[in-house]
């Protein structure tokens, strides 16, 4: 599999993200948002948490019409996987390849620490090394991470099986409990927690490694 890492300015866990994929057997390209292609070959594109053009405006805002976007967004439109992690479900909001938007937090606080993910029924890739209902920490480090649709797109997620992730203990006010949705075509992931900081043992725990490992052999056998 050949992954691809989006570089925006102010990114900040790009290489940990890069990491995760490498550790499940990914070759791993960082590209750099002023680029207007991706690298030949590309599978997947990962969209890194971080702060990208300091937040300014809305969160993800301005990295949404980085020239890169242009072609993540073609890339998904042919199929292509994209995971975007905390700032990177942003970005994935803002270019309407993702419903809803993140807001500030329910506290108007910053929140870093680990959280419990109920894995739901979600017929994705990304889950299929987790169970339905199964329990996972996965640290979240976010301002502006509370998920809002309004109620009909909140019924067609839940209509569609499209809520990857619920919070077993909502930490942000997200509508629903919600952590994490997916696409139409259930290959495109945005999530508020970091799965990529809990995919080695040094990290304190294993349970974002499941996806990356999920994902490698679902792309290894297409």
């Amino acid at each position: 599999m050949h992954a691809a890492v989006i570089v925006f300015p102010g990114s900040n866990c790009d290489r940990d993200l890069a990491v995760a994929l490498e550790s499940a057997g990914a070759k791993v390209s960082m590209v750099w948002h002023k680029d207007t292609d991706l690298p030949a070959g590309v599978d997947m594109v990962g969209i890194p948490g971080g702060f990208s053009f300091g937040d300014y405006l809305r969160c993800g805002a301005i990295a949404a019409n980085s020239p890169i976007c242009r072609s993540v967004v073609a890339h998904a439109e042919r199929g292509g996987y994209v995971l975007g992690v905390c700032n990177g479900f942003q970005v994935l909001t803002e270019t309407g390849l993702l419903p809803g938007a993140l807001r500030r937090n329910g506290n108007l606080k910053y929140i870093c620490k680990p959280v419990e993910l109920r894995v739901e029924d979600c017929d994705t890739v990304y889950l299929r090394g987790y169970k339905p209902g199964q329990v996972i920490t996965v640290p979240i480090a976010h301002h502006d991470g509370n998920y809002f649709v309004d109620d009909a797109k909140l019924a067609q997620l839940r209509d569609e099986g499209r809520i990857a992730f619920s919070y077993v203990n909502n930490p942000n006010g997200s509508v629903a409990d919600i952590a994490g949705v997916v696409s139409k075509n259930r290959r495109v992931l945005g999530m508020m927690p970091h799965p990529e900081r809990m995919a080695e043992a040094a990290h304190g725990g294993t349970d974002g490694k499941a996806m990356f490992d999920g994902l490698m052999d679902a792309l290894a056998l297409a």
